[in-house]
């Protein structure tokens, strides 16, 4: 996440105990995916927060590495396979499953080839005024970013499920501010708009269990 590390751990704290409230609001095994979302993106951003108080001192040692590789893991390839997996499991209309299956077979092999290249490949971590890059060298072509996408936010907004859309908006418009303003930082900025996400699951979680309508009918 930008601007420091005290910022991305308070994300991280905020993040992970919106998730342990979303589970515990849970009354069906296929809301848990969606529901333990916020918990994950915290321990995302607890990584980068390590990141921060690391690079100052020990920018290219073991923890660097280590750190640069758990947290581009979690963005290049969990969740491009997490995402449409969760939209899948909560979908009960078929020609929309359709949607998110492709979505889901796309972020698998997103996923396998950015993995593969953050995993063999050079990388390394480096503040830039107020943002953590995440770099790998050599690049990619323009349609991996768009499979990317495909595979993150299109089974949010394909969902039948209202509160997708919504999340699945949030995350969008973080693409595009990301894109446009902090391209170099792109990966960080990003993850972090679609942790600001979790307060939409949360709301979503509240309204259910006052109101007991479920997300998954029994």
């Amino acid at each position: 996440m930008c601007f420091s590390p005290v910022a991305s751990f308070s994300t991280a704290g905020l993040t992970g105990a919106i998730g342990l409230v979303c589970l515990l609001r849970t009354t069906k095994a296929r809301e848990i995916p969606l529901a333990a979302t916020p918990l994950v993106f915290g321990l995302q951003q607890a990584i980068e927060g390590a990141l921060w108080l690391v690079l100052p001192t020990a920018p290219h040692g073991p923890a660097a590495d280590a750190l640069t590789l758990a947290f581009l893991v979690f963005a290049l390839v969990f969740w491009p396979v997490y995402a449409p997996a969760a939209c899948l499991w909560l979908e009960p209309q078929t020609p929309r499953r359709r949607i998110l299956v492709g979505s889901l077979a796309i972020g698998v092999g997103i996923a396998c080839y950015l993995g593969l290249h953050a995993i063999t490949g050079p990388r390394d971590a480096i503040i830039a005024g107020r943002c953590i890059v995440y770099r790998m060298p050599g690049g990619h072509p323009l349609w991996i970013g768009a499979a990317y996408m495909a595979a993150t936010t299109l089974p949010l907004i394909a969902s039948s499920r209202r509160i997708l859309h919504v999340l699945g908006a949030v995350t969008l418009v973080g693409s595009v501010v990301a894109y446009l303003f902090y391209w170099d930082a792109f990966l960080s900025v990003w993850c972090y708009f679609a942790a600001a996400g979790s307060t939409v699951i949360l709301a979503h979680f509240e309204w259910a269990r006052r109101t007991s309508v479920r997300l998954v009918p029994a």
